[in-house]
């Protein structure tokens, strides 16, 4: 096909503008302290909700793909995502901004599935497929540190809503390139979606990540908490038992039997978990604690997403050597020896010291991304590659959001408890997150604002030394498990294979 890498230009744009938004908001968090008012759980929730709407409609959008066709369902998203760009950089208040990055999720959420599924319909060589996918996953990874660097030019000179407009004239690039280059693929033997198993999905999805994150931040007797729980875990189950008795079900369960799929879901989703928190972790640490403007905490993270998509390139011509499992165990033990080097950070940083564990982690995350990715999308025909990337973009969403929701309450635990205000300063805001003690600082005399800012720089470190051990030891079990469960899974997965793999 001659427009295949013109296709494959117009998805990673796509692709990156949504990695971007998912991070280019955290270096403006501690703005809406200020600006809007906004406390400690309504940071955590703006800065998380987009990946928790995206999650939710993932698997609902990837089969609706499948049906009315990927690139039609990618326009669509282009053209929802950019009016809801422009809703959330106006809204005026904490409680309407999580409602418009709610709206902005549900958007992403059409397009997502459909870059992936749009790749495995285009690329039908086994190499050239893997190739492209591992271009796509350094992508993923460029966003991450391309997106505080847009954020912090902006921020130089704008006001926080302006990291959403940015979103238009790229948005406008994909609907004109995707209308000129991009191919249209469906499933032509597609049913009809079943409504009961979209809602069930959705419910269940949201409400386990909303009972995750509020006892996390509440502890488990809280009523509210018990109850998203129980309604979660019940709609899920009840969703997997009714996808075994469709004839045409959201997705095939079936393949969770295979240890491959089950392995690279499971690491994509746990290697995010914590990708996506230290993202947070690292704008606030540039920002609030190093003093760093927005900009160059922005320019600060960018060798790390930037050596991301490296690895990604690089995993592809890695998998001849050590195999897919290999390159997956090793991307991610390097990201948690980078993680184990963060846990040393203090009040004061080399930054050319941590280059290092910034470029090696950044590697390891591509190698783990790129073959797990073409591992999902390798167990099913492409006329269900809609539904597969799917649950491979679930699993990156779920995951990116828990991590915020988790580590970010780990974090903030850690502060909190770590905390020692000055018994003549008062310390209620100061104590709910480091900005809420920099905002408090600016109304105090200077030497009592002084005293409070190093006390809550020093308790913020000793949450990012926690943190930090906390994501490295997970990331080790991880890398064991994922060399397990991928182990003889082949280095080049021909077409006929998959086919015979899924009947």
């Amino acid at each position: 096909m001659k427009n295949k890498w013109a296709s494959l230009v117009i998805v990673c744009l796509a692709t990156l503008l949504l990695s971007v938004d998912l991070t280019v908001l955290h270096l403006a968090l501690p703005m809406l302290v200020g600006d809007l008012g906004a406390s400690a759980t309504q940071l955590l929730w703006i800065g998380d909700v987009y990946g928790f709407a995206v999650a939710g409609l993932l698997i609902t959008m990837g089969n609706l793909g499948d049906r009315i066709g990927r690139k039609r369902l990618l326009l669509i998203g282009a053209v929802a995502f950019s009016v809801a760009s422009v809703v959330t950089a106006y809204a005026p208040t904490p409680e309407l901004l999580i409602a418009a990055r709610t709206l902005l999720g549900v958007a992403g959420a059409t397009i997502m599935p459909s870059t992936l599924s749009i790749l495995r319909n285009v690329f039908t060589d086994p190499g050239e497929r893997t190739a492209a996918i591992g271009v796509w996953s350094g992508m993923n990874a460029a966003g991450f540190a391309v997106g505080p660097v847009v954020g912090g030019l902006l921020l130089d000179h704008f006001w926080w809503g302006s990291v959403f407009l940015i979103n238009l004239p790229i948005m406008a690039l994909v609907l004109v390139g995707g209308i000129l280059v991009l191919p249209e693929s469906r499933n032509p033997d597609a049913g009809r979606i079943d409504l009961p198993s979209v809602a069930l999905s959705f419910i269940g999805i949201v409400a386990v990540i909303y009972a995750i994150k509020e006892a996390a931040h509440d502890g488990l007797g809280q009523g509210d908490v018990q109850v998203a729980a129980v309604l979660g875990v019940a709609c899920l189950a009840y969703f997997v038992w009714r996808q075994t008795r469709l004839a045409d079900p959201l997705i095939d369960v079936r393949l969770f039997r295979r240890r491959a799929f089950s392995a690279s879901i499971g690491t994509n989703l746990l290697a995010i978990f914590t990708m996506m928190a230290m993202s947070l972790i690292f704008a606030w640490y540039f920002q609030l604690v190093l003093g760093w403007s927005p900009l160059q905490a922005g320019l600060a993270g960018l060798p790390g997403g930037l050596s991301g998509a490296v690895g990604g390139i690089v995993a592809a011509k890695l998998i001849r050597f050590i195999g897919r499992n290999g390159v997956v165990a090793l991307g991610l033990a390097m990201n948690a020896g980078s993680f184990l080097w963060y846990s040393t950070l203090g009040l004061e940083v080399n930054y050319l010291v941590m280059l290092i564990p910034m470029i090696i982690g950044g590697m390891g995350i591509g190698f783990a991304f790129t073959v797990n990715n073409d591992n999902i999308l390798a167990t099913v025909p492409k006329e269900r590659a809609g539904a597969a990337a799917a649950v491979s973009e679930t699993s990156f969403e779920l995951g990116g959001s828990l991590g915020i929701a988790i580590l970010g309450t780990v974090l903030n635990s850690t502060y909190s408890g770590s905390l020692r205000v000055p018994a003549d300063i008062p310390g209620e805001a100061a104590r709910e997150s480091i900005a809420g003690a920099m905002h408090t600082a600016a109304s105090l005399p200077p030497e009592q604002g002084a005293r409070l800012i190093h006390a809550a720089r020093v308790a913020f470190v000793e949450g990012v030394h926690v943190t930090g051990l906390s994501a490295a030891v997970m990331l080790v079990v991880v890398a064991a498990l994922a060399f397990a469960g991928l182990r003889g899974v082949p280095k080049v997965i021909p077409e006929e294979v998959l086919a015979r793999a899924h009947s």
